[in-house]
C-alpha cells in the first residue's frame, strides 16, 4: 500500500498568544495556537526566544528558516483550542479565503458528486438542490472568475467567502463525514 506524503503548511495566522504558556501546562514556555492557510490544519507552536506574535499576524511556518517559530509542537483539534483561538477562527478562516481568492473560486468551478445523491458544492451552508442547479448551470456558461461573478450570477449567494468560512468551522468541529476544504483531525481510538 502507497502513502501519499501529507501536504505540510507552509504560512499560518495567528489565532491566540500565551507569553507564559498555557495554565494547565507544567512548563512555562510562550505558545502560539496558529491555523494554517492551506488546509486549515490547526496547530500549536512555539515561538523564537522573545518573539511576539500578535493575534491575526501571518507567520512563515513551513520547513524552511524561520523567523519568529521555533518548533511546531502538536496539531491540536478544535476543541483544544482557547476560546480566544475559537473566537478569532472564524475572523482568520475568513481572511485566508479572501487573500486567496482565485483558489476558492476554483472550488465552486471544479467541486462534483460525492455520491449518487449528494455534490460537494451541497456541504456549503445554505446550498440546497435549487442553488446547485443555479450554480452548476451558471458554471457550464461560463466558469466563475471572482467572489463577485458568483454573487452577481447565483443572487441568493450574497458573500460566497462567508458561506466557505463557515464550512471549514463545521469540519473543524469534526461535525461532518465530509472534508472538501481541511485536512481530518485523526480520531482517537478506544
Amino acid at each position: 500500500m502507497e502513502h501519499k506524503k501529507e501536504e505540510l503548511e507552509e504560512y499560518g495566522v495567528v489565532l491566540d498568544f500565551l507569553p507564559t504558556g498555557r495554565s494547565f501546562s507544567t512548563k512555562s514556555e510562550p505558545v502560539s495556537e496558529v491555523v494554517g492557510e492551506s488546509k486549515f490544519t490547526l496547530l500549536e507552536v512555539i515561538p523564537k526566544p522573545g518573539a511576539q506574535m500578535k493575534i491575526g499576524e501571518r507567520v512563515y511556518i513551513g520547513k524552511g528558516d524561520r523567523d519568529k517559530i521555533a518548533l511546531i509542537k502538536t496539531r491540536l483539534n478544535h476543541d483544544e483550542l482557547t476560546e480566544v483561538a475559537k473566537n478569532e477562527l472564524r475572523n482568520a478562516v475568513y481572511d485566508i479565503i479572501k487573500r486567496n481568492e482565485a483558489r476558492f473560486v476554483e472550488l465552486f468551478n471544479t467541486l462534483g458528486p460525492i455520491n449518487i445523491r449528494e455534490h460537494a458544492l451541497e456541504l456549503l451552508p445554505g446550498v440546497g438542490k435549487k442553488n446547485l442547479k443555479s450554480i452548476l448551470q451558471a458554471r457550464e456558461e461560463k466558469k466563475f472568475e471572482n467572489f463577485a461573478d458568483i454573487s452577481t450570477r447565483i443572487p441568493q449567494m450574497q458573500d460566497p467567502a462567508k458561506l466557505l468560512a463557515e464550512r471549514v468551522i463545521v469540519e473543524l468541529s469534526g461535525e461532518t463525514r465530509f472534508y472538501i476544504l481541511t485536512r481530518p483531525y485523526p480520531r482517537k481510538r478506544m
